[in-house]
């Protein structure tokens, strides 16, 4: 039964028992309405995903960020160095740390939680 129906038949029952029930009626009513909500309330909870896997992705996520900025900072700074000592021209390292700008962004950007 809908709220709307549950709402008319307490309407109704309290015109047909008189207002001397009308405490016992509206209690019944609200009693009603406290589990539809309870109800709905656990169907959502149900289809939320749980806290504990979002946490458990999320620091997952946070670990391999970390370790992808912690080794494109130091292979670009190797190849900086490097590049910068054996080349005479020194704008040779800029399509490196391009790349690394570009496998960063790729990764960062391209693993969004569902």
């Amino acid at each position: 039964m809908s709220t709307g129906d549950e709402l008319r038949a307490a309407v109704s029952a309290r015109r047909d028992l008189g207002p001397d029930f009308e405490d016992a009626l509206v209690e019944s009513f609200l009693d009603k309405m406290g589990q539809e909500i309870d109800r709905r309330v656990d169907e959502r909870l149900a289809a939320a995903p749980k806290a504990k896997d979002v946490a458990k992705y999320d620091r997952t996520r946070d670990g391999q960020r970390l370790a992808l900025a912690i080794v494109s900072l130091a292979l670009g700074t190797i190849a900086t160095i490097s590049l910068t000592l054996f080349n005479e021209g020194s704008a040779t390292y800029v399509p490196v740390w391009i790349a690394i700008v570009v496998v960063n962004v790729v990764f960062n950007n391209g693993h969004r939680p569902r």
